[in-house]
């Protein structure tokens, strides 16, 4: 049965409103040139709510169904932190009333009102969206989880900032580096008749997948909207802006001709370094590793804390014995990624890095580390 509102008016549950300003918090408390986008844009038609976000890098619109009383579409600002901080602390059925130049919001005893702004401050947003294929859902943040970890946030090179999403007839491939290791994910199960290439920022990552994870939706369209590249779901679309600085050059480092495969336990490699990370004592100092048919041979020393020399069994490891020096954390972080009890590497000589191998039938997974230079071994 149909509630009676008041005139312009409409009711929403707190979980779904808290859930959508939720997920724009990131967005609206982004500092910008801009005043305008510390708010958070609500459109209201008879049917449904639209609430948008922007900080000019990235930005979101979510959706949701709703009983309104308004006739003809109503737009206005209000503050997205503002409002976020109250809906989290009502309960049941919220009934918003736009009284004036105010948000009246009722729920239970609950009765207050919010000043709110003209909706022709905000920002123009991004229209017109080119859906170019969809991607399941948490497939796509299993690719993500697979490399976003690497890429960091403040690198002098801008371009090390972003994650490169490869499309083309042959698959879809994911890339992050930050100076000293890579990772890459590559699947042939989504492809695109034209080459496409585009470097994502880090925040824009962590937030796609933040919202796909709470939001619960089953499949993602993958669009363009102008420059920005588009994610969208049953009840979300969000844009991100590119980075223009060119991605390096990947290819020639992932060659492994004349490189040594050899496999390793992985639950005991991790421990290995997990101890030699215990005597780094926040030091950038590189651990020996000396690969053989033998085994592997792990030596570490810091003259303020303590030595480590610990052995290994490797498997199929087959020619002359290996010596090369990495930073253990940098080995550690790749391995929290790879599966199986088992991991394969190919190593080949102390200028070269070590490659990490994982593969199943939906994805294969590469992970590799730059040696240190002898001048700074311990």
């Amino acid at each position: 049965m149909s509630l009676i509102l008041a005139p312009n008016s409409f009711v929403i549950a707190q979980p779904t409103i808290f859930s959508l300003l939720s997920s724009m918090q990131p967005i609206c408390n982004k500092r910008t040139p801009l005043e305008s986008t510390e708010s958070i844009l609500f459109s209201i038609t008879p049917r449904e709510l639209t609430i948008k976000a922007t900080d000019m890098e990235i930005s979101l619109q979510s959706t949701a169904e709703i009983e309104s009383s308004v006739n003809d579409a109503i737009s206005f600002l209000v503050s997205g932190k503002r409002i976020f901080d109250i809906v989290k602390e009502m309960d049941g059925d919220i009934t918003f009333t736009l009284e004036g130049n105010g948000l009246n919001l009722r729920c239970g005893g609950v009765d207050l009102s919010l000043n709110i702004k003209s909706a022709q401050d905000f920002p123009a947003f991004p229209e017109r969206i080119e859906n170019l294929m969809h991607i399941d859902a948490q497939f796509l943040v299993g690719l993500l989880n697979k490399v976003s970890f690497l890429v960091p946030s403040n690198n002098s090179n801008a371009a090390l900032n972003g994650l490169l999403l490869e499309i083309d007839n042959k698959g879809t491939s994911m890339v992050a580096t930050d100076g000293h290791s890579l990772a890459r994910v590559t699947t042939s199960k989504y492809i695109l008749g034209e080459k496409h290439k585009w470097l994502l920022p880090k925040r824009a990552v962590m937030e796609l997948k933040k919202i796909i994870e709470v939001g619960g939706a089953e499949q993602v369209f993958l669009g363009m909207c102008g420059s920005q590249l588009v994610f969208s779901g049953p009840n979300f679309n969000f844009f991100t802006k590119l980075i223009a600085s060119p991605f390096p050059e990947y290819a020639p480092i992932l060659d492994k001709q004349g490189f040594i495969p050899a496999r390793v336990h992985r639950g005991d490699f991790s421990r290995t370094l997990k101890r030699t990370g215990c005597l780094l004592a926040g030091q950038f100092l590189s651990t020996t590793f000396t690969f053989a048919r033998e085994g592997l041979n792990v030596k570490l020393s810091n003259k303020e804390v303590g030595s480590l020399k610990e052995s290994l069994p490797l498997s199929i490891f087959d020619g002359v014995p290996v010596e090369s020096r990495f930073y253990s954390p940098y080995l550690l972080n790749g391995l929290q990624v790879l599966s199986g009890d088992m991991v394969n590497f190919h190593i080949k000589n102390s200028m070269r890095p070590i490659i990490f191998d994982d593969a199943n039938d939906e994805y294969s997974f590469t992970y590799l580390v730059m040696p240190v230079s002898a001048v700074n071994a311990a």
